[in-house]
Protein backbone atom coordinates (compact mmCIF):
# COMPACT_ATOMS: atom_id res chain seq x y z
CA UNK A 1 0.00 0.00 0.00
CA UNK A 2 1.60 3.30 -1.08
CA UNK A 3 2.14 5.99 1.57
CA UNK A 4 -0.60 8.36 0.41
CA UNK A 5 -2.85 5.89 -1.38
CA UNK A 6 -5.29 3.19 -0.44
CA UNK A 7 -7.17 0.97 -2.89
CA UNK A 8 -5.80 3.02 -5.77
CA UNK A 9 -7.18 6.40 -4.64
CA UNK A 10 -5.29 9.26 -3.05
CA UNK A 11 -6.02 9.86 0.61
CA UNK A 12 -7.25 13.23 1.77
CA UNK A 13 -4.93 15.46 3.76
CA UNK A 14 -6.87 14.99 6.99
CA UNK A 15 -6.59 11.22 6.63
CA UNK A 16 -2.86 11.49 5.89
CA UNK A 17 -2.32 13.54 9.05
CA UNK A 18 -3.94 10.82 11.15
CA UNK A 19 -2.95 7.58 9.45
CA UNK A 20 0.33 8.05 7.55
CA UNK A 21 2.86 5.55 8.90
CA UNK A 22 0.23 3.37 10.63
CA UNK A 23 1.28 -0.13 11.57
CA UNK A 24 -1.02 -3.13 11.38
CA UNK A 25 -0.74 -3.85 15.10
CA UNK A 26 -1.29 -0.52 16.93
CA UNK A 27 -3.89 2.24 16.64
CA UNK A 28 -1.71 4.66 18.61
CA UNK A 29 1.98 4.17 17.93
CA UNK A 30 4.22 3.73 21.01
CA UNK A 31 6.68 6.39 22.18
CA UNK A 32 10.25 5.14 21.96
CA UNK A 33 11.44 7.22 24.90
CA UNK A 34 14.98 5.89 24.79
CA UNK A 35 18.35 7.30 23.81
CA UNK A 36 19.89 3.96 22.81
CA UNK A 37 18.91 0.72 21.07
CA UNK A 38 20.49 -2.74 21.18
CA UNK A 39 22.87 -2.84 18.25
CA UNK A 40 22.93 -4.68 15.98
CA UNK A 41 19.26 -5.56 16.21
CA UNK A 42 18.28 -5.84 12.56
CA UNK A 43 16.12 -2.70 12.68
CA UNK A 44 16.79 0.12 10.25
CA UNK A 45 15.48 3.60 9.42
CA UNK A 46 16.29 4.92 5.92
CA UNK A 47 18.63 1.96 5.46
CA UNK A 48 20.70 2.87 8.53
CA UNK A 49 21.00 0.67 11.60
CA UNK A 50 18.92 1.90 14.51
CA UNK A 51 21.23 2.45 17.48
CA UNK A 52 21.14 5.99 18.96
CA UNK A 53 18.32 8.53 19.14
CA UNK A 54 20.52 11.47 18.18
CA UNK A 55 20.64 9.79 14.78
CA UNK A 56 17.25 8.11 14.47
CA UNK A 57 14.28 7.19 16.62
CA UNK A 58 11.09 5.36 15.52
CA UNK A 59 8.74 7.96 17.05
CA UNK A 60 10.62 10.83 15.47
CA UNK A 61 10.70 8.99 12.15
CA UNK A 62 6.93 8.50 12.26
CA UNK A 63 6.54 12.29 12.53
CA UNK A 64 8.96 12.72 9.62
CA UNK A 65 6.90 10.41 7.43
CA UNK A 66 3.67 12.21 8.32
CA UNK A 67 4.97 15.72 7.60
CA UNK A 68 6.64 14.60 4.36
CA UNK A 69 3.33 13.09 3.22
CA UNK A 70 1.38 16.21 4.21
CA UNK A 71 3.70 18.41 2.15
CA UNK A 72 3.91 15.93 -0.74
CA UNK A 73 7.69 15.46 -0.39
CA UNK A 74 9.88 12.40 -0.73
CA UNK A 75 11.29 12.51 2.80
CA UNK A 76 11.37 14.62 5.92
CA UNK A 77 13.50 15.40 8.93
CA UNK A 78 12.35 16.48 12.41
CA UNK A 79 14.48 18.75 14.57
CA UNK A 80 14.44 20.41 17.97
CA UNK A 81 12.99 23.76 16.76
CA UNK A 82 12.09 25.71 13.66
CA UNK A 83 15.38 27.58 13.87
CA UNK A 84 17.24 24.25 14.13
CA UNK A 85 15.50 23.18 10.92
CA UNK A 86 16.45 26.39 9.09
CA UNK A 87 20.06 26.46 10.33
CA UNK A 88 20.60 22.77 9.53
CA UNK A 89 19.15 23.21 6.06
CA UNK A 90 21.21 26.30 5.25
CA UNK A 91 24.45 24.78 6.53
CA UNK A 92 23.72 21.62 4.56
CA UNK A 93 22.98 23.51 1.34
CA UNK A 94 25.56 26.29 1.34
CA UNK A 95 29.34 26.44 1.17
CA UNK A 96 31.98 29.15 1.20
CA UNK A 97 31.50 31.48 -1.75
CA UNK A 98 27.80 30.67 -2.23
CA UNK A 99 25.14 33.35 -2.36
CA UNK A 100 21.96 33.12 -0.30
CA UNK A 101 19.11 35.36 -1.45
CA UNK A 102 16.61 36.02 1.31
CA UNK A 103 13.48 38.07 1.79
CA UNK A 104 13.96 40.88 4.29
CA UNK A 105 10.33 40.42 5.27
CA UNK A 106 10.94 37.20 7.14
CA UNK A 107 11.02 36.20 10.78
CA UNK A 108 13.59 38.36 12.54
CA UNK A 109 15.72 35.51 13.92
CA UNK A 110 15.87 33.89 10.46
CA UNK A 111 17.09 37.16 8.95
CA UNK A 112 19.77 37.55 11.63
CA UNK A 113 20.88 33.91 11.16
CA UNK A 114 21.15 34.33 7.37
CA UNK A 115 23.31 37.42 7.77
CA UNK A 116 25.54 35.72 10.34
CA UNK A 117 26.49 33.06 7.76
CA UNK A 118 28.83 35.63 6.23
CA UNK A 119 31.41 34.64 8.86
CA UNK A 120 31.67 31.32 6.95
CA UNK A 121 32.18 33.03 3.61
CA UNK A 122 28.54 32.71 2.53
CA UNK A 123 27.24 35.89 0.89
CA UNK A 124 23.75 36.86 2.01
CA UNK A 125 21.73 39.27 -0.11
CA UNK A 126 18.48 40.63 1.33
CA UNK A 127 15.69 42.19 -0.73
CA UNK A 128 12.04 43.02 -0.20
CA UNK A 129 9.65 40.13 -0.72
CA UNK A 130 8.11 41.44 -3.95
CA UNK A 131 11.58 41.89 -5.49
CA UNK A 132 12.69 38.28 -5.00
CA UNK A 133 11.88 36.86 -8.48
CA UNK A 134 13.80 39.67 -10.21
CA UNK A 135 16.72 39.38 -7.78
CA UNK A 136 17.65 35.75 -8.59
CA UNK A 137 20.82 35.56 -10.70
CA UNK A 138 23.29 32.96 -11.90
CA UNK A 139 25.29 33.67 -8.73
CA UNK A 140 22.40 32.64 -6.45
CA UNK A 141 22.84 29.23 -4.84
CA UNK A 142 19.66 29.26 -2.69
CA UNK A 143 16.62 31.44 -2.02
CA UNK A 144 14.80 31.51 1.31
CA UNK A 145 11.43 33.13 1.97
CA UNK A 146 8.11 32.51 3.69
CA UNK A 147 4.89 31.56 1.93
CA UNK A 148 3.17 34.14 4.16
CA UNK A 149 5.57 36.66 5.64
CA UNK A 150 5.96 37.33 9.35
CA UNK A 151 4.52 39.69 10.54
CA UNK A 152 3.03 41.69 7.63
CA UNK A 153 1.43 38.61 6.00
CA UNK A 154 2.45 39.24 2.43
CA UNK A 155 1.97 36.24 0.13
CA UNK A 156 5.05 35.42 -1.91
CA UNK A 157 4.83 35.02 -5.70
CA UNK A 158 5.87 31.38 -5.48
CA UNK A 159 5.19 30.66 -9.14
CA UNK A 160 7.36 33.55 -10.38
CA UNK A 161 10.06 32.84 -7.82
CA UNK A 162 10.18 29.11 -8.65
CA UNK A 163 10.47 29.93 -12.36
CA UNK A 164 13.37 32.33 -11.70
CA UNK A 165 15.12 29.75 -9.51
CA UNK A 166 14.74 27.06 -12.17
CA UNK A 167 16.14 29.35 -14.86
CA UNK A 168 19.23 30.15 -12.79
CA UNK A 169 19.72 26.78 -11.08
CA UNK A 170 18.98 28.08 -7.58
CA UNK A 171 17.46 26.01 -4.76
CA UNK A 172 14.15 27.38 -3.45
CA UNK A 173 13.39 26.99 0.26
CA UNK A 174 9.97 28.00 1.58
CA UNK A 175 9.09 28.44 5.24
CA UNK A 176 5.46 27.31 5.24
CA UNK A 177 4.78 27.76 8.95
CA UNK A 178 2.01 30.35 8.61
CA UNK A 179 0.19 28.72 5.70
CA UNK A 180 0.51 25.03 6.72
CA UNK A 181 0.03 22.24 4.16
CA UNK A 182 -3.72 22.58 4.71
CA UNK A 183 -3.72 25.94 2.94
CA UNK A 184 -0.71 25.60 0.64
CA UNK A 185 1.87 23.00 -0.44
CA UNK A 186 4.96 24.79 -1.85
CA UNK A 187 6.54 21.69 -3.41
CA UNK A 188 3.61 21.47 -5.82
CA UNK A 189 4.47 25.00 -7.01
CA UNK A 190 8.17 24.45 -7.62
CA UNK A 191 9.86 24.75 -4.24
CA UNK A 192 12.71 22.34 -3.50
CA UNK A 193 12.48 22.30 0.31
CA UNK A 194 9.83 23.24 2.86
CA UNK A 195 10.56 24.07 6.48
CA UNK A 196 8.19 24.48 9.43
CA UNK A 197 8.34 25.66 12.95
CA UNK A 198 6.28 22.70 14.17
CA UNK A 199 5.99 24.57 17.45
CA UNK A 200 3.18 26.48 15.74
CA UNK A 201 0.28 24.93 13.78
CA UNK A 202 1.66 21.40 13.33
CA UNK A 203 1.92 20.90 17.10
CA UNK A 204 -0.95 23.26 17.65
CA UNK A 205 -1.20 23.30 21.45
CA UNK A 206 1.63 25.59 22.63
CA UNK A 207 3.19 22.70 24.53
CA UNK A 208 6.08 21.56 22.32
CA UNK A 209 9.04 23.05 20.44
CA UNK A 210 9.98 21.37 17.13
CA UNK A 211 10.92 21.96 13.50
CA UNK A 212 10.75 20.01 10.24
CA UNK A 213 12.37 19.92 6.81
CA UNK A 214 10.73 18.24 3.79
CA UNK A 215 12.40 17.71 0.43
CA UNK A 216 14.02 15.22 -1.97
CA UNK A 217 15.27 11.99 -0.42
CA UNK A 218 18.88 12.61 -1.47
CA UNK A 219 18.90 16.10 0.00
CA UNK A 220 17.24 14.98 3.24
CA UNK A 221 19.93 12.33 3.57
CA UNK A 222 22.57 15.10 3.51
CA UNK A 223 20.59 17.09 6.07
CA UNK A 224 20.44 13.99 8.26
CA UNK A 225 24.25 14.06 8.47
CA UNK A 226 24.17 17.72 9.46
CA UNK A 227 21.48 17.12 12.08
CA UNK A 228 23.50 14.27 13.55
CA UNK A 229 26.64 16.38 13.77
CA UNK A 230 24.99 19.61 14.92
CA UNK A 231 22.91 17.77 17.51
CA UNK A 232 19.55 19.35 16.71
CA UNK A 233 17.63 16.08 16.96
CA UNK A 234 14.06 16.08 18.25
CA UNK A 235 13.17 14.36 21.52
CA UNK A 236 10.81 11.35 21.08
CA UNK A 237 8.17 12.69 23.45
CA UNK A 238 8.18 16.05 21.66
CA UNK A 239 7.73 14.15 18.40
CA UNK A 240 4.75 12.33 19.92
CA UNK A 241 3.16 15.66 20.90
CA UNK A 242 3.47 16.96 17.33
CA UNK A 243 2.05 13.67 15.97
CA UNK A 244 -0.90 14.10 18.31
CA UNK A 245 -1.33 17.69 17.14
CA UNK A 246 -1.35 16.65 13.48
CA UNK A 247 -4.49 14.59 14.04
CA UNK A 248 -6.56 17.77 14.42
CA UNK A 249 -4.50 19.97 12.06
CA UNK A 250 -7.07 20.22 9.30
CA UNK A 251 -9.94 20.95 11.70
CA UNK A 252 -7.96 23.56 13.61
CA UNK A 253 -6.59 25.36 10.56
CA UNK A 254 -9.93 25.46 8.76
CA UNK A 255 -11.59 26.85 11.91
CA UNK A 256 -8.83 29.43 12.36
CA UNK A 257 -9.05 30.42 8.69
CA UNK A 258 -12.75 31.15 9.11
CA UNK A 259 -12.46 33.04 12.39
CA UNK A 260 -9.44 35.09 11.33
CA UNK A 261 -11.24 36.27 8.21
CA UNK A 262 -14.04 37.58 10.44
CA UNK A 263 -11.59 39.19 12.86
CA UNK A 264 -9.74 40.87 9.99
CA UNK A 265 -13.00 42.27 8.62
CA UNK A 266 -13.94 43.54 12.09
CA UNK A 267 -10.58 45.27 12.47
CA UNK A 268 -10.72 46.72 8.96
CA UNK A 269 -13.99 48.45 9.82
CA UNK A 270 -12.85 49.73 13.23
CA UNK A 271 -12.19 53.47 13.42
CA UNK A 272 -9.29 53.09 15.88
CA UNK A 273 -7.34 50.69 13.63
CA UNK A 274 -4.99 52.41 11.16
CA UNK A 275 -4.34 49.46 8.84
CA UNK A 276 -4.98 45.71 8.66
CA UNK A 277 -2.67 43.10 7.10
CA UNK A 278 -4.42 39.88 6.06
CA UNK A 279 -4.26 38.16 2.65
CA UNK A 280 -7.94 37.23 2.82
CA UNK A 281 -9.10 40.84 2.69
CA UNK A 282 -10.20 42.19 -0.70
CA UNK A 283 -7.08 44.25 -1.26
CA UNK A 284 -4.49 44.19 -4.03
CA UNK A 285 -2.81 41.20 -2.36
CA UNK A 286 -5.96 39.07 -2.34
CA UNK A 287 -6.01 38.18 -6.03
CA UNK A 288 -2.49 36.75 -6.05
CA UNK A 289 -2.99 34.87 -2.78
CA UNK A 290 -6.28 33.33 -3.93
CA UNK A 291 -4.55 31.82 -6.99
CA UNK A 292 -2.87 29.09 -4.99
CA UNK A 293 -3.98 29.26 -1.34
CA UNK A 294 -6.97 27.30 -0.09
CA UNK A 295 -7.15 29.48 3.01
CA UNK A 296 -5.35 32.52 4.36
CA UNK A 297 -4.27 31.38 7.79
CA UNK A 298 -4.93 32.15 11.42
CA UNK A 299 -2.77 35.26 11.83
CA UNK A 300 -3.81 38.87 11.24
CA UNK A 301 -1.64 41.93 11.89
CA UNK A 302 -2.93 45.44 12.39
CA UNK A 303 -1.56 48.87 13.06
CA UNK A 304 -2.50 51.16 15.92
CA UNK A 305 -1.52 54.85 16.03
CA UNK A 306 1.73 54.44 18.01
CA UNK A 307 3.56 52.45 20.69
CA UNK A 308 1.64 54.24 23.47
CA UNK A 309 -1.63 53.05 21.95
CA UNK A 310 -0.19 49.52 21.68
CA UNK A 311 0.74 49.51 25.36
CA UNK A 312 -2.71 50.72 26.40
CA UNK A 313 -4.42 48.23 24.09
CA UNK A 314 -2.42 45.19 25.23
CA UNK A 315 -2.90 45.98 28.91
CA UNK A 316 -6.67 46.20 28.40
CA UNK A 317 -7.06 42.71 26.96
CA UNK A 318 -8.36 39.86 29.10
CA UNK A 319 -8.96 36.75 26.99
CA UNK A 320 -6.19 37.46 24.47
CA UNK A 321 -2.76 36.90 26.00
CA UNK A 322 0.50 38.62 25.05
CA UNK A 323 2.99 35.94 24.01
CA UNK A 324 5.57 35.49 21.21
CA UNK A 325 4.12 32.51 19.36
CA UNK A 326 1.19 31.52 17.17
CA UNK A 327 -0.81 28.62 15.79
CA UNK A 328 -2.04 27.19 19.08
CA UNK A 329 -5.47 26.79 20.63
CA UNK A 330 -5.16 30.07 22.56
CA UNK A 331 -5.49 33.49 20.93
CA UNK A 332 -2.15 35.28 21.34
CA UNK A 333 -0.90 38.74 20.45
CA UNK A 334 2.59 40.19 20.16
CA UNK A 335 4.34 43.47 19.32
CA UNK A 336 6.95 42.70 16.62
CA UNK A 337 8.97 45.91 17.07
CA UNK A 338 9.76 44.93 20.66
CA UNK A 339 9.94 41.15 20.18
CA UNK A 340 10.63 39.25 16.94
CA UNK A 341 12.13 42.28 15.13
CA UNK A 342 13.62 44.25 18.00
CA UNK A 343 17.17 43.52 16.78
CA UNK A 344 16.39 44.74 13.25
CA UNK A 345 17.30 48.38 12.61
CA UNK A 346 14.57 51.02 12.73
CA UNK A 347 15.31 51.90 9.10
CA UNK A 348 14.77 48.32 7.94
CA UNK A 349 11.67 47.91 10.10
CA UNK A 350 10.18 50.93 8.39
CA UNK A 351 11.10 49.51 5.00
CA UNK A 352 9.27 46.30 5.95
CA UNK A 353 6.23 48.25 7.25
CA UNK A 354 6.86 47.12 10.83
CA UNK A 355 5.91 50.27 12.68
CA UNK A 356 5.94 50.79 16.43
CA UNK A 357 2.15 50.55 16.25
CA UNK A 358 2.01 47.14 14.56
CA UNK A 359 0.67 44.14 16.50
CA UNK A 360 0.30 40.52 15.34
CA UNK A 361 -2.70 38.47 16.44
CA UNK A 362 -2.82 34.66 16.27
CA UNK A 363 -6.45 33.61 16.41
CA UNK A 364 -7.11 30.53 18.52
CA UNK A 365 -10.03 28.17 18.96
CA UNK A 366 -12.11 30.20 21.40
CA UNK A 367 -15.58 31.35 20.36
CA UNK A 368 -15.36 34.07 17.72
CA UNK A 369 -17.71 36.40 19.61
CA UNK A 370 -15.49 36.22 22.69
CA UNK A 371 -12.34 37.04 20.69
CA UNK A 372 -13.95 40.03 19.00
CA UNK A 373 -15.45 41.26 22.28
CA UNK A 374 -12.01 41.23 23.89
CA UNK A 375 -10.46 43.12 20.98
CA UNK A 376 -13.29 45.65 21.15
CA UNK A 377 -12.61 46.07 24.86
CA UNK A 378 -8.96 46.85 24.17
CA UNK A 379 -9.67 49.20 21.27
CA UNK A 380 -12.25 51.10 23.30
CA UNK A 381 -9.44 52.15 25.66
CA UNK A 382 -7.58 54.05 22.95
Amino acid sequence: MAGNERNGSRRGIGTIAIHEGDSDSEIIQPIYQTSIFKHPNGKQIRGRDLKYSREDNPTVHLLEKKVAALEGGEDGLALSSGMAAISTLLLGLLAKGDELLISKEIYGATLILARSLEKFGIRTRCVLNDDLPRAVTAETRAVLCESITNPTLKVTDIRGLATACEEHGAILVIDNTFATPINFRPLEWGADYVVHSATKYLGGHNDVTAGTIVGPAEGISRMWEWRRNLGGSLDPFAAYLVIRGLKTLRLRVEDQNRKTQKVAEFLEDHRRVVKVYYPGLRTSAYASAAQFMKGFGGVVSFELPDSTAVSRFLSSLDLVKTAPSLGGTETLITHPASSSHKNISLEERREMEISDGLVRLSVGLEDLDDIIADLERGLACL
